[in-house]
C-alpha cells in the first residue's frame, strides 16, 4: 500500500487437509465403521482443500445466468455457469460423492461417503446441490424398476458432461427434483399440474405434463423426478430434459430465484407445457415415492450442515489465532476463548450426529431401530 503497511491481518487459510484437520470426522470415520475408506478420505481431504476453495470463491462471484432465447429468438433456455461450477461438479462426481453407496458392496458406504461429502463440502456448499439429488433419486427410481434399469447406470457414474444433448448419449446424468408450486408451497397435495397418460397409464407409462413448479431445482440437470396430478390423485414422474431423439423437452425455465445464499447454485421456476415424462411406482402414490428421494436429501442437509459449522470453527479459530487485540492474540482472550471453544463443541456434536445418522442409513435395511432412526 502506498500510505501504510498492512499488519495484524490472518494470512489466508489455504493449502490444508480438509479430512486430516477434521478429527471428530476421523474419529467418526473409524467409529461408525467407514474405517476402511480413511486412506481415501484423507486424499479427498487434500484435494479439496486445495483450488477446490478458489473454484468456489468464483462460482459464487460469478453465479449461473438464464438465456430463455438465442439471437435468433428461438426458446433455448439454457442456465450458463462459470467453468469454475463445472470443475466442482467433475470433482464431486469423480469422488463418488453422488453414488459411492450404489455403486460399493463395502458395508458402511454410506458413513463413507458421508465423511467424504463433510470434508468436500467445506470448500464449496451450492454443488452439493445436483450431487445430493442425483445420490437420493435412485431409491426413488428403483420404485421403478425398467426405469432405474435405464437411468441408474447413468446417474452413478462416475463422469460429468454439461452438455444438452441426450443423457444414453453422455453416457452419465445428473437429477433434479421440482415438487412444489405457487399455491400449495410444501403442502403439494394442493398442486394444480396435470398429468395425461398418452397411452393407457399405469406404472412405467408415459404421460404428458402440464403446470408449473415454483421451486425446481438444478434446472439444468438430465432428468427430474416430480410430482403432478393423475387421474387417481398425486403421482411421481421421471421427466427428461433432453429427449432421446435430441429435442429439448416441452420445459421452459421461468426465472432463477435471486437467493440470498446457494448463489453458485441456480434454482428455478418452470412450466410444462404437455412435456413428456413417465410413472414412477404406483398411480396416486406420488409422495410415498418420492419421499424416498426426500429422506435422502435431508441425510445430505445434515451432512452439509456439519460441514459449514466445521467450515466456520476453523475460518474463526484461524483469524483469531492470527489477530490480536488489546494486549493479546484474539483466540487467547477469555471471552472470545470461551465463544470459539462453544462453536467448536457444537460442530464436533454435528459431526457426531450425521455420521452416526449416516450409519443408520447403512444398517436400515436389516436393523428396525436404525430405520426408525434415520
Amino acid at each position: 500500500m502506498a500510505t501504510h503497511q498492512v499488519t495484524n491481518q490472518p494470512p489466508p487459510l489455504r493449502g490444508r487437509n480438509l479430512f486430516e484437520d477434521n478429527l471428530p470426522l476421523v474419529e467418526a470415520l473409524q467409529r461408525e465403521g467407514g474405517g476402511w475408506a480413511s486412506e481415501r478420505a484423507s486424499e479427498v481431504g487434500r484435494f479439496w482443500g486445495g483450488e477446490p476453495i478458489e473454484w468456489g470463491e468464483l462460482a459464487n462471484e460469478r453465479p449461473p445466468v438464464l438465456d430463455r432465447f438465442d439471437r435468433y429468438g428461438q426458446r433455448v433456455d439454457e442456465v450458463t455457469f462459470d467453468e469454475s461450477w463445472h470443475r466442482l461438479m467433475a470433482a464431486g462426481i469423480r469422488d463418488e460423492l453422488h453414488a459411492l453407496p450404489w455403486r460399493s458392496d463395502e458395508q458402511g458406504s454410506n458413513v463413507a461417503r458421508g465423511a467424504l461429502f463433510i470434508t468436500a463440502t467445506q470448500a464449496e456448499a451450492g454443488f452439493a446441490c445436483p450431487t445430493t439429488m442425483t445420490f437420493a433419486a435412485v431409491p426413488a427410481l428403483r420404485a421403478q424398476p425398467e426405469l432405474a434399469a435405464e437411468w441408474e447406470p447413468l446417474l452413478t457414474s462416475t463422469s460429468y458432461n454439461p452438455a444438452s444433448v441426450p443423457a444414453a448419449e453422455k453416457g452419465s446424468a445428473i437429477c433434479g427434483m421440482a415438487m412444489t408450486e405457487k399455491q400449495g408451497g410444501s403442502d403439494v397435495r394442493a398442486n394444480t399440474t396435470t398429468a395425461k397418460a398418452t397411452n393407457g397409464g399405469g406404472p412405467g407409462a408415459e404421460y404428458k405434463i402440464t403446470g408449473h413448479k415454483w421451486f425446481c431445482s438444478a434446472p439444468m440437470s438430465d432428468l427430474f423426478l416430480i410430482l403432478a396430478q393423475a387421474p387417481e390423485g398425486i403421482s411421481c414422474f421421471a421427466m427428461p430434459r433432453i429427449m432421446p431423439d435430441g429435442s429439448r423437452n416441452r420445459i421452459s425455465i421461468e426465472r432463477l430465484k435471486d437467493k440470498l445464499g446457494n448463489r453458485s447454485n441456480a434454482s428455478s421456476e418452470v412450466e410444462y407445457d404437455g412435456a413428456i415424462a413417465r410413472m414412477v411406482g404406483e398411480p396416486g402414490r406420488g409422495v410415498p415415492t418420492i419421499i424416498e428421494m426426500v429422506a435422502h436429501t435431508r441425510l445430505d442437509c445434515v451432512l452439509g450442515g456439519a460441514a459449514g459449522m466445521r467450515s466456520a470453527v476453523a475460518q474463526a479459530t484461524w483469524h483469531a489465532a492470527h489477530r490480536a487485540a488489546f494486549g493479546k492474540q484474539l483466540i487467547d482472550q477469555p471471552l472470545m476463548t470461551n465463544v470459539l471453544a462453544d462453536l467448536a463443541l457444537e460442530a464436533e456434536a454435528a459431526t457426531v450426529l450425521a455420521m452416526r445418522l449416516a450409519r443408520a442409513y447403512d444398517e436400515a435395511e436389516d436393523d428396525a431401530a436404525a430405520a426408525q432412526f434415520k
